[in-house]
């Protein structure tokens, strides 16, 4: 698929849009025109510079999710780096990633009590109160300084093109979090990337019930709908309850998920069925995790929609394959074609491999960060020859469909043999009693690790562990099985609503 980028700094990308065409929208709001944003940006970046804060330098968000959150990161990050961080974080949390970010002033919503307050004000980082003009249409806003701000930053004005546009935290799940840092280049590409696969217009709404912390939300959402010259209605966060009202009020074209999202909208969907035929959904799409391939087939049936799977990272600034909008074929368990990025299958010797091969998933492209910051060691490992490492075990097919086979970090060792929690994953979903699975290694003393799995049923439903070890059994070797199988009333989720696999044991206080 090939490319074009018209700009290649938030600003130029923010020139798109027709003056009077909406581009940021809130339920029960009105919307912010692409010309209200632009004058919103011009008016933002003259308000920090006259503070003091200006190009390179860092601007914490801890903001709620809604169209000021939008608003302010796309119109911060024109002229200064942006570091949105989640608000649910405690005050050891805030403490670490301020300090590691070395942020020069932290933007928070006017009257929210956050510890993050505390911790700026003890480190002498300026705090921004951003005040919501609710009388405005979604997504204005103003900045006051928390005492008086003022000088001449370093430099001002809109930002240039290798100016770092943002900067998030890896998940840190298994070491300590790394600084990604982001360029202009880098965001808007992906914007453009992600625009080009799902054939964005002026014309499409996307309902946005991802967190705005996470390069999910911030670029799928809410970046490429932009660069196209659409509109995004930004709600206060995902609630299922209310996910069907806000689908109604915004009528989109196009929503984007993660997968615990998609389950929890579909056991809402029955009660809901005259909204859905009343929508006009062009495709529905999924990120960010694997989607269990039943949950694409019943997406599908249920919407009548084509969903789009795609694959994505932090460090890609989001996207990097993504399944093709029809005619082209896409495939339920299968993340798609390149959709950005070169990407190819890398043996451990560093030779890329051929067709049907399994190996580590590389990347190179314009999306991808130079780097994580101040971290040489992790750089060092990183790139091969100027690909990227992802950590994901996969494979590709001669026509270029990727297929993910699980993170390289959480294949279980059981004594030698290496097992995919995500095949396993597959199988145990195949049950019609379960409704959500996610597989993962537990302490063994003999064997290192054995697999265990927790489980979520579906309302009404019964089953044991035995009948679900032997549905699995006429399916796949012996020494897949799970050996334990706990049933819960809910899996413990990360601050996206992604399952977490690793450490799942520990938490859950399971051992072989």
């Amino acid at each position: 698929m090939a490319f074009s980028y018209p700009a290649e700094t938030m600003s130029a990308l923010l020139r798109r849009g027709n003056d009077g065409d909406p581009a940021i929208g809130a339920p029960e709001r009105s919307t912010l025109t692409h010309g209200g944003l632009r004058a919103l940006a011009t008016r933002t970046i003259g308000d920090l510079n006259r503070m003091g804060i200006g190009r390179g330098d860092r601007v914490a968000m801890v903001l709620p999710n809604g169209p000021e959150m939008a608003a302010s990161f796309v119109t911060l990050a024109c002229g200064v780096t942006t570091a949105p961080l989640n608000p649910a974080y405690r005050k050891d949390e805030f403490e670490f990633y301020l300090s590691d970010l070395n942020a020069k002033a932290l933007v928070i919503q006017d009257g929210t009590d956050t510890p993050a307050r505390a911790v700026a004000e003890e480190r002498g980082i300026s705090v921004l109160s951003l005040v919501p003009d609710l009388s405005a249409p979604a997504g204005s806003f103003t900045l006051k300084p928390q005492g008086a701000l003022s000088g001449s930053p370093s430099s001002s004005g809109m930002a240039e093109a290798k100016d770092i546009a943002l900067v998030l935290h890896t998940s840190g799940t298994t070491s300590r979090p790394k600084i990604v840092p982001l360029s202009h280049i880098n965001v808007t590409a992906s914007a453009y990337h992600i625009g080009k696969t799902l054939a964005l217009t002026r014309n499409d709404v996307c309902l946005n019930i991802m967190p705005l912390f996470h390069i999910h939300g911030l670029i799928a959402a809410t970046l490429s709908t932009l660069a196209a010259g659409a509109s995004v209605v930004c709600t206060p966060g995902f609630n299922a309850l209310k996910f069907f009202s806000w689908f109604e009020a915004a009528n989109p074209t196009w929503y984007t998920a993660v997968p615990t999202m998609h389950q929890a909208i579909l056991t809402r969907a029955a009660r809901n069925a005259e909204t859905i035929k009343n929508g006009r959904l062009r495709f529905i799409r999924s990120s960010s995790s694997s989607l269990p391939p039943q949950v694409m087939d019943e997406l599908e049936s249920v919407f009548g929609a084509t969903v789009i799977e795609s694959y994505g990272m932090t460090e890609a600034s989001h996207q990097m394959t993504s399944n093709p909008l029809p005619p082209a074929k896409h495939y339920s368990g299968c993340v798609g074609i390149a959709a950005g990025p070169d990407v190819a299958i890398m043996s451990p010797e560093g030779e890329i491999l051929p067709p049907d091969t399994i190996g580590e998933i590389v990347i190179r492209g314009r999306n991808v960060t130079l780097g994580y910051e101040n971290n040489p060691s992790a750089n060092a490992t990183a790139y091969t020859n100027g690909w990227f490492h992802t950590g994901d075990q996969g494979v590709m097919d001669a026509e270029g469909y990727l297929r993910l086979t699980g993170r390289l970090k959480e294949l279980i060792n059981r004594g030698g043999e290496k097992i995919s929690p995500l095949e396993v994953d597959t199988i145990l979903m195949d049950h019609p009693a379960v409704a959500q699975v996610v597989t993962f290694a537990m302490p063994h003393d003999k064997l290192g690790e054995e697999v265990a799995a927790a489980v979520v049923l579906r309302e009404g439903a019964s089953l044991t562990e035995r009948e679900l070890r032997e549905f699995c059994a006429t399916r796949v070797a012996d020494f897949k099985v799970p050996r334990k199988i706990i049933f819960l009333d809910e899996i413990p989720k990360g601050a996206t609503g992604k399952l977490q696999r690793i450490g799942l044991a520990e938490k859950l206080g399971v051992r072989g």
